[in-house]
């Protein structure tokens, strides 16, 4: 365990029993949220590829548009 963790752990102990248990609600759903984006990028790679893959040729041929964030109509 790192020291950060360890001080906010030492931290947390220090307070009611009602306010560790939400904080620690917290960590565990922040921890599955994490794995749950690491999961799903893991699983797009190939897509993000294609993806990209097609804009390389867009720009290749010359049909794709230059961006302008003040072009409302792009939005």
């Amino acid at each position: 365990m790192n020291k950060i963790l360890e001080r906010a752990l030492a931290a947390i102990a220090k307070l009611p029993d009602e306010q560790q248990e939400v904080i620690a609600c917290n960590i565990l759903e922040d921890i599955e949220a994490e794995k749950g984006w690491e999961e799903r990028f893991a699983k797009s790679q190939d897509r993000l590829a294609d993806l990209s893959k097609r804009a390389g040729q867009h720009i290749a041929d010359g049909s794709a548009l230059p961006f302008d964030p003040s072009d409302r109509a792009a939005r």
